[in-house]
């Protein structure tokens, strides 16, 4: 039997010794399923994920379970940017255990059980040290940190210091709409490049005059669509449900994967 270790809420925890580990999470190709990491006897890279997944919040602090899945169950296993690339391979249990093993560096791995874990297979639930483990990712100490919207942490430590420190180019409010109008107007339809641009600050706003932008689900440049469906996606302006419902039968792929990632978050 191997075992693996799964950090989960504290809250959650009268649950699992009751019901197990639901299948929650979303593997790559979309699967659901339960993350987890073999025990090692490293205890600092068993609970390696500890500080990255405290960063999201947690009710209680994060607790460790301890899960026994049998050796021929088959998991996902890889680096993080594996999942993201859908270049994780599957494998048994215990291939998963002997690959991370023998790694000379495991920090950045995961195993991903593509169904929910049953009560019989947790083997005890107990405290974790909220201290061990990287955040963002290994090394991330090392490396120059972004302060680009997708990176920085709105309200974390020192957060605001250090967009003063390391402004990024760009920061700052979105241009007015009736100028992002404008560059739409005159880029449209030869300029994909500057419509993808004028996209991308629309994304920063909470709402935007979507009947403007409603004809750019045309466009002919697939990419042109896709960002559109990632500006407008969270807006609250009327209308939006109707074109993205429209726009998930799109026939080029990306444009379809844009609309279910929107409807996902």
């Amino acid at each position: 039997m191997a075992m693996f270790v799964h950090m989960t809420s504290a809250a959650n925890a009268p649950r699992i010794r009751r019901s197990g580990i639901r299948a929650a999470a979303h593997g790559q190709g979309g699967a659901r399923g339960v993350y987890c990491f073999p025990v090692l006897p490293s205890y600092a890279l068993t609970h390696q994920w500890l500080r990255e997944l405290a960063r999201f919040g947690s009710r209680g602090g994060l607790v460790a379970v301890h899960v026994r899945l049998d050796d021929a169950q088959e998991v996902l296993v890889g680096r993080y940017a594996d999942r993201v690339r859908d270049a994780q391979a599957t494998v048994p249990a215990a291939e998963a255990v002997r690959r991370i093993s023998a790694l000379e560096d495991p920090r950045g791995w995961e195993v991903f059980v593509p169904r929910a874990i049953r009560p019989r297979e947790v083997h005890r639930v107990r405290a974790a040290p909220q201290v061990a483990g990287w955040r963002y990712f290994p090394d991330a100490h090392t490396t120059r940190p972004c302060t680009c919207v997708g990176c920085r942490v709105r309200g974390g430590y020192g957060a605001r210091r250090l967009r003063e420190r390391l402004p990024h180019p760009l920061d700052g409010p979105p241009p007015p709409v009736r100028v992002l109008l404008d560059r739409v107007a005159a880029a449209d339809p030869g300029d994909p490049a500057a419509l993808r641009d004028a996209l991308y600050w629309f994304g920063m706003r909470r709402r935007g005059p979507l009947p403007a932008l409603s004809r750019l689900a045309a466009h002919p440049d697939p990419r042109v669509r896709a960002d559109l469906v990632s500006a407008v996606a969270r807006w609250s302006t009327p209308g939006v449900a109707e074109l993205l419902d429209g726009l998930a039968d799109d026939p080029h792929p990306d444009v379809r994967e844009a609309v279910e990632d929107a409807r996902d978050c």
